[in-house]
């Protein structure tokens, strides 16, 4: 079977550079890939009938004589993004100096059916932990953004928030609990597929996501390894690119357990020096935290306050990768609406 074509066409080789290397690494043999860097060749090229799944293009090499070639999937990478600038032609137009990932993302996701996503080896479902030293830093708002960001760039992703008592309801268009009596039975079980008996109480808005428990787990006499189970078991179902677990600040032996099975961790502070000198304590808790499993994050920044992650009087113990600004309505944003700003957006491709 012939593998698909994909070709990139620019005479920008500086843009031709990451966007082939993200082809490579995430499609390595799997595909045939070419490269036009040269305007002359390019107008050679396309004086013969092509074939290609896709083609990639930029505006100033783009012209509507290339729709009489059979090529599936045309994406027209714009310097301006001008709405109307190709409107009656069937083209995908993508911003340029987006970044690579979003705009490699975006391209994977609306020519999946033609570059057999399906065949191509899938990579191994992601555990990604958000978690904090204090409570108040906006941990959950971070952990809901990033999971409508990815789920945008055509990830599956499920997001379970692992608290002791659910309190994330009001972010979500649905707010009922779980009531079905039968469901904590089996939650209560040490099934290995625990996932696979509660699945179909899943729901689905922004992201996928595991509905709040009617009563905090005490109450309802479940051990907080329950949660470890319904991760372990929803990443051996490969139903999810990604799941994000929003976690309790408490650290203890339960905490240990997610830090050890999580493949990425997200630990987020603010730049108050009380949420500073409580993240220095977890740091110094934790080993191995200057691994790459490990990113830092300064939500709710506002840079004309206080900022005690750069005092000369705090020696920090880690560095933070990306800060997500202050929103003026937090309190009213839904995920969907996180995932628009850009510094969310930025948070959700260090994990990608």
């Amino acid at each position: 079977m012939a593998k698909p074509r994909v070709i990139i066409a620019d005479e920008d080789a500086n843009y031709i550079i990451p966007l082939q290397f993200k082809f490579v690494s995430d499609f390595f043999n799997k595909i045939e890939l070419e490269i036009i860097s040269d305007k002359e060749y390019f107008d050679e090229f396309f004086s013969r009938p092509q074939n290609a799944e896709i083609l990639i293009v930029s505006d100033e090499l783009y012209d509507s004589s290339l729709q009489r070639h059979n090529i599936a999937n045309v994406f027209v990478m714009m310097e301006q993004f001008d709405e109307a600038g190709t409107g009656d032609l069937s083209v995908n137009r993508l911003f340029k100096y987006t970044s690579i990932k979003e705009i490699f993302n975006e391209i994977v996701g609306k020519s999946a059916s033609a570059l057999s996503v399906a065949d191509i080896e899938k990579k191994e479902t992601q555990i990604v932990l958000v978690t904090s030293a204090a409570g108040g830093v906006g941990k959950t708002t971070v952990a809901m953004g990033i999971a409508a960001s990815l789920s945008k760039n055509y990830k599956r992703v499920l997001y379970i928030n692992a608290s002791r008592l659910q309190v994330y309801q009001h972010m979500l268009d649905n707010y009922s609990a779980i009531t079905a009596s039968d469901v904590y039975t089996k939650l209560a079980s040490s099934s290995q597929d625990i996932y696979g008996n509660i699945k179909h109480v899943i729901r689905k808005e922004a992201f996928s996501y595991l509905p709040p428990f009617k009563a905090s787990l005490m109450s309802l006499g479940l051990s907080y390894s329950v949660y470890e189970n319904i991760i372990l078991s929803a990443k051996k179902s490969e139903d999810f690119d990604y799941i994000i677990v929003d976690t309790d600040t408490t650290f203890d032996e339960d905490k240990a357990t997610l830090l050890n099975i999580a493949d990425k961790v997200v630990i987020v502070t603010k730049q108050t020096l009380a949420s500073v000198l409580a993240t220095n304590i977890l740091v110094s808790n934790i080993n191995g935290i200057g691994a790459e499993k490990y990113s830092f994050i300064c939500n709710d920044f506002e840079k004309e306050d206080s900022n005690a992650l750069i005092s000369p009087n705090v020696a920090l113990k880690f560095t933070v990768g990306d800060y997500v600004e202050h929103f003026l309505h937090c309190e009213g944003m839904k995920p969907n609406e996180l995932a628009a700003e850009s510094s969310i957006q930025r948070v959700s491709f260090l994990i990608m």
